[in-house]
């Protein structure tokens, strides 16, 4: 299967699945009791936001396997060392035993950068500067949201308190 193969097929299924979440899950299987002040605290927003943000990702890599020219290599060849996939899940796993160490000193802000760096970096991302750039930003802006708009309070570290 080659990379172009990949993509079109995952943007059809995250279609798929988001035309199922919108359309029969989400109505069938989620509640909201009507007297939700907020929008974004009502249980029914983001089950809807996620379902269209999984639309929006579709379609994203439907258009963009449609624009890559096929080069024929096939992305699951077998990798000339094996001991590489295992060390690398061995690094995730020493990731995540350190998240859970640092999140209560950092704050989940701090550790949510510092894992993100360190997991793209762990899969040799080919946008290393992209991936440091969305590392602080996202972040950021989800804390900012969750802190400001949607009122819910998100943990701090002991050396730095955001506002």
């Amino acid at each position: 299967m080659t990379e172009r193969q990949v993509q079109l097929r995952l943007g059809i299924g995250a279609l798929i699945a988001a035309v199922l979440l919108t359309l029969v899950a989400i109505p069938q299987w989620v509640s909201s009791p009507s007297n939700v002040q907020r929008l974004v605290l009502s249980p029914l927003f983001w089950p809807y936001a996620l379902a269209g943000f999984t639309f929006l990702a579709g379609l994203g890599l439907i258009f963009g396997g449609l624009r890559m020219t096929d080069s024929g290599e096939p992305v699951d060849a077998p990798s000339d060392d094996p001991r590489a996939a295992w060390m690398r899940l061995a690094g995730m796993a020493v990731i995540m035993v350190l998240a859970m160490f640092l999140m209560p000193r950092l704050g989940m802000v701090l550790t949510a950068m510092l894992i993100f760096v360190a997991t793209a970096f762990l899969v040799r991302t080919r946008h290393p500067k992209t991936a440091l750039v969305c590392a602080v930003i996202v972040p950021l802006v989800l804390y900012a949201f969750f802190a400001h708009v949607a009122g819910v309070a998100i943990p701090q570290g002991d050396y730095l308190r955001l506002p």
